[in-house]
């Protein structure tokens, strides 16, 4: 093979705390918790940000979101927010603000949008 990702640095690193990370060139891309699901980095999300669905939280919840807190269904519902109709329960989702224009966060919808 030939050409750029030939020379590729890949790595796949595993810790005690049950996290496995991929890496290129030194770049983690993607993790995994425990036997999860394999999750995007922000940064790659950041390059790559159509590559999962997205979801909006309205701007009152944008400082809480930041801080680490769950995102409640009436932050995703209420004018501002945004909630596709074909998520499913325990989808993978990128989280954006209103008003921003760049991915936030990362996060698991613990119901189907049909529930929310």
């Amino acid at each position: 093979m030939s050409g750029p990702a030939a020379a590729a640095d890949l790595a796949a690193s595993f810790s005690k705390d049950h996290v496995q990370m991929f890496a290129v060139n030194g770049e983690v891309l993607f993790f995994q918790l425990r036997d999860g699901p394999w999750i995007p980095t922000l940064r790659t999300l950041h390059r790559f940000p159509t590559m999962m669905p997205l979801v909006r939280v309205d701007r009152g919840a944008i400082r809480f979101v930041l801080k680490g807190a769950n995102i409640m269904t009436p932050g995703l519902t209420s004018p501002g927010g945004a909630l596709p109709q074909h998520l499913e329960k325990d989808q993978i989702v990128a989280i954006i603000a209103e008003g921003k224009e760049h991915i936030c966060a990362i996060g698991r919808t613990l119901q189907s949008a049909d529930e929310m």
